[in-house]
């Protein structure tokens, strides 16, 4: 198949209403040959871009093709069909214009043609059209196509399977109802017994229908798990194939994201300890996915925030933050952390121990760092902050830190200690006590509050000793002293 280049693009003569003047008459030619030519020759055109596209629109020629679609034969239906794919992909307008001039049903009449290639190019033609938004999805499902798509995935071809699997997968994906009409037409069982097909182009597709199935509601998340999907769909997880990785995880990510009940079914299948092992082997946008699957289910439960820390999910996540260089995929790794960390202080401590929360105030301080990095980092260190009682790693954040983080920190610490000597002792030898002493707060604010919790654990004189200016202090004394002399 030629593709143009600009230059190539160039001879057509009046911008692109020449060319298209002169293929017209060619669609009506006595000779078949000729006719499927043409089509084929305008398809290209329209595929190349969507000036040329507007052209078959404007030199009305999509009625002439609707019309030959329904009487010619197969060779032609494919060409024709490839045509009102091509001007139909670019955008929703021109994917009306191929609506409005009564496509549809002749395209969904193509899909019961007993050629699957003829299948294969108007299942194709329709899933471009529904692609774009829930008004060209609903006007597929309107034409009936989605009981026939169901039937074309369960034909042996297996390019007439992917595209169909794509077309079901693109009109449900815009709203909940048009989701459930294609569960009515019975796709589900029939895509969740290709989870393990062999070809791997095919995986994707189910896949990712799937997904956009599940999305929508706990109702439709449930219909798709109890096709029982678990725990063979975790098997692709481990899949060669990039994208039947990444598929994989948003399948389980948006059925993870509904409920805790759900969460808990796909821990209890091993989903989170399999996550874990392919967020490990892979990078990029292609790990993002199952990093959010993590914190949705960490989300949702202190028990299942402790699944997630107990299938070593925080190293993993803190690899992610350190590693990857994009700042979605950062700030991504950021919540979920954010989102382990903040039930309880032994979940903190969790997050705490990896030495994540440095990392964490590095992105936050960063001026490099994107916004909605900058926002996720503080949330995170912040919903962490306030259930750490694990002194250790708070410590470093009495120097590092900025002020509104800091009340968090000290917070913290006039929590603690009034309860653990130990605790008071280290905070003194390790010079926090000292670093309290010096930090500047507004007299009746909060911060006050916690220096003055804190100073409240420690006899009056050691408060003293480690205020700033006190050997200054001690010094004057020296000064102004007179020993007495015999």
């Amino acid at each position: 198949m030629h593709s143009f280049t600009k230059d190539q693009s160039s001879w057509i003569p009046n911008g692109q209403a020449g060319v298209m003047s002169l293929l017209r008459p060619l669609l009506l030619d006595v000779v078949p040959t000729i006719q499927q030519t043409a089509a084929l020759a305008l398809g290209r055109l329209a595929n190349y871009n969507d000036d040329l596209a507007e052209a078959v629109v404007k030199g009305d020629i999509l009625p002439q093709l609707v019309y030959s679609l329904a009487e010619q034969n197969r060779f032609y239906k494919k060409a024709a069909a490839f045509v009102l794919r091509a001007v139909g992909k670019h955008s929703p307008q021109l994917a009306q214009a191929i609506v409005d001039c009564g496509a549809l049903d002749t395209l969904v009449i193509c899909l019961e043609d007993f050629d699957p290639g003829v299948k294969e190019a108007a299942a194709w033609a329709l899933g471009y059209i529904a692609r774009h938004n829930a008004e060209l999805s609903q006007a597929v499902v309107d034409a009936g196509a989605a009981p026939l798509l169901v039937l074309c995935i369960q034909e042996p071809e297996i390019a007439l399977k992917r595209i169909a699997a794509s077309a079901l997968s693109d009109i449900s994906k815009h709203s909940p109802e048009l989701a459930q009409t294609v569960v009515d037409a019975g796709a589900i069982a029939h895509l969740a017994q290709m989870i393990l097909n062999p070809d791997s182009k095919l995986k994707r597709q189910v896949l990712s229908a799937l997904s956009q199935i599940a999305k929508h509601s706990v109702d439709l998340a449930e219909m798709v798990v109890e096709a029982e999907i678990f725990p063979v769909v975790l098997t692709c997880l481990k899949d060669k194939d990039e994208y039947v990785k990444k598929n994989a995880s948003t399948l389980i990510r948006e059925i993870a994201k509904h409920t805790p009940e759900l969460s808990q079914l796909i821990v209890n299948a091993g989903g989170v300890a399999a996550m874990i092992d392919c967020i490990g082997s892979c990078k990029g946008n292609i790990r993002l996915p199952g990093i959010m699957m993590l914190g949705y289910v960490a989300a949702h439960s202190e028990n299942l925030a402790m699944a997630v820390i107990i299938s070593k999910g925080v190293p993993q996540l803190s690899i992610c933050l350190s590693e990857e260089p994009e700042d979605h995929i950062k700030a991504a790794a950021a919540w979920a952390i954010g989102q382990i960390g903040r039930h309880t202080p032994e979940h903190a401590r969790a997050v705490a121990v990896t030495n994540t929360l440095p990392v964490l105030l590095s992105l936050y301080m960063s001026t490099e760092s994107s916004e909605d990095l900058q926002v996720k980092s503080k949330k995170a260190i912040k919903n962490i902050l306030q259930k750490c009682t694990y002194l250790p790693a708070l410590e470093p954040f009495l120097y590092d830190a900025p002020p509104n983080i800091l009340k968090h920190v000290v917070g913290q610490f006039s929590k603690v200690l009034p309860h653990d000597s130990k605790a008071r002792r280290l905070f003194v030898t390790s010079g926090g006590l000292k670093k309290v002493q010096e930090i500047k707060a507004e007299p009746g604010s909060l911060l006050q509050e916690y220096i003055n919790s804190i100073n409240n654990c420690y006899p009056e004189e050691i408060v003293r000793y480690y205020s700033p200016g006190y050997s200054d202090t001690l010094l004057q004394r020296v000064d102004s002293y007179q020993p007495l002399t015999k």
